[in-house]
């Protein structure tokens, strides 16, 4: 019985070391992944304030909105095929590799101009005797939205892998279509120019 029993706490002690370990090294991985995701943000955001006196802020928001849609769509290709590979492939890890890479390119691409260009246009864009107030509501509404996409994330990907990155596609290719049609143009120009395109 004696034997039984600090042959069970070996193993237990034995499992608890080695989910310990693996604990840890998994953190580390995270944390790891965590600085690059932070490295490569932080680049793109340096590079990005370089290229907006350089070639605007229109074009900068139309070539990361496509350059995001063109990177969801191969992570949501890749995801649709995923369903009809067997899991012990090549190919089947080819994929899994594809659709990291296509996320790290959406966060690039997210960096050089969604991520800081809608801010810097609202500043620009908005008439003085509004800008508390319009830029309050613009700041409400991005969180809302940044919100509703944390809050449905999981339920749309318990749905479809693939058709949750197709909707974040679509979304995309949407917000470089109005920034196309929509949204001017603003280095360079002074506030009164750029009031002048509202009108």
């Amino acid at each position: 019985m004696r034997d039984t029993s600090d042959a069970t706490c070996q193993s237990f002690e034995s499992s608890e070391r080695t989910l310990l370990a693996f604990n840890v090294l998994l953190r580390s991985f995270l944390q790891d992944l965590r600085l690059h995701n932070n490295f490569w943000n932080v680049l793109a955001t340096i590079l990005t304030l370089w290229l907006a006196d350089k070639s605007g802020r229109r074009l900068l928001l139309i070539v990361s909105s496509s350059a995001m849609a063109l990177s969801l769509l191969v992570v949501s290709i890749s995801f649709y095929l995923k369903e009809y590979i067997s899991p012990d492939s090549d190919l089947y890890a080819t994929l899994s590799l594809v659709s990291v890479a296509g996320v790290v390119v959406m966060v690039i691409a997210f960096s050089l101009g969604l991520g800081a260009m809608p801010w810097i246009i609202m500043s620009e864009i908005l008439p003085i005797n509004i800008k508390g107030l319009a830029g309050s509501f613009a700041t409400l509404a991005n969180w809302f939205f940044s919100w509703l996409v944390t809050l449905t994330a999981n339920l749309l990907l318990d749905w479809s892998l693939g058709g949750t990155f197709t909707i974040y596609t679509a979304v995309c290719v949407f917000t470089a279509g109005f920034v196309a049609i929509w949204v001017p143009e603003t280095k360079g120009k002074t506030l009164e120019e750029i009031q002048q395109f509202f009108r």
